[in-house]
């Protein structure tokens, strides 16, 4: 996949791109990163990029005709691309919107900046438009990145493990089980005993039941969005009460606002609440 970038400040990128995943698959030329900067496609002498808004106000807009010369440049030197503003106000991203850019060939991810773009390019030259949440970043330069490091990670090869890729693939909207890994006790605390059981289906039932029970109480929004079986009342259960030995044991309590997770939402087959 091709990913160009269209910013006023293309140094932000450099390092981000030589590190780690994304670093390795630029190299095996899994995928190409292109640059480019806006004031390239500025015809004045001082390369002004931006301008105050008409009508008044704080601030200065991007100006539309150096974005849209770099757009109509990259789009004669390739295969046709999708278009996208990094913009808060966008359609939230997230791991879906990432499965749908990842079937595209080549994406083009335009960087905001000041008090945004002119509206005529968001309107009339670009495809789509993304947020990455309901907060204000300084420019869309660091969106970009996160947008091209969750794509990438969904393309064939990028990930070593195969089964990583897959399961990213098709998440569901709950989080990940708590991990642990050497040494077996640290400072007085134990890693829970099933996770050493060796017995791998019941180590399977008690993750699906952590992730449960963490989604209950740290995403309540994700986990309203859960279709719970029967099974995954008794895990969610189950974890409920394992937690509540161990906040017991300790002699700590559990928050006000876990006792209001705890106390339930989502609904099992047949509108059951989860027991």
């Amino acid at each position: 996949m091709i990913f160009d970038i269209l910013t006023l400040f293309p140094g932000m990128f450099v390092s981000p791109l030589q590190e780690s995943i994304l670093g390795k698959a630029l190299e095996r030329n899994l995928i190409k990163v292109r640059v480019h900067n806006i004031r390239d496609q500025a015809v004045d002498k001082h390369q002004m990029t931006d301008d105050r808004p008409f009508g008044g106000g704080e601030g200065m807009v991007m100006k539309p005709e150096p974005i849209v010369a770099a757009l109509d440049a990259i789009r004669n030197d390739g295969p046709a691309p999708r278009v996208i503003l990094l913009t808060p106000q966008g359609r939230l991203f997230h791991q879906g919107v990432a499965q749908e850019l990842s079937q595209c060939s080549r994406l083009v991810l335009l960087c905001g900046r000041y008090e945004g773009v002119d509206e005529r390019v968001a309107r009339y030259f670009v495809d789509d438009e993304l947020s990455l949440g309901d907060y204000i970043l300084t420019g869309g330069e660091l969106a970009a990145m996160v947008v091209i490091d969750v794509v990438a990670r969904l393309l064939p090869g990028v990930l070593g493990n195969a089964a990583s890729a897959e399961a990213e693939s098709f998440a569901e909207p709950i989080l990940e089980y708590p991990q642990y890994t050497r040494p077996q006790e640290f400072r007085g605390h134990a890693v829970p005993g099933i996770l050493l059981s060796g017995n791998h289906q019941a180590i399977h039932r008690w993750r699906r039941g952590q992730a449960l029970l963490r989604t209950q109480l740290r995403r309540p929004d994700l986990f309203a969005r859960l279709h719970l079986n029967a099974e995954d009342g008794v895990l969610l259960t189950q974890a409920r009460q394992e937690s509540v030995r161990e906040t017991a044991g300790l002699g700590i309590a559990i928050e006000d606002r876990e006792n209001s997770a705890l106390s339930g939402s989502g609904t099992l087959p047949g509108g059951e609440s989860p027991p």
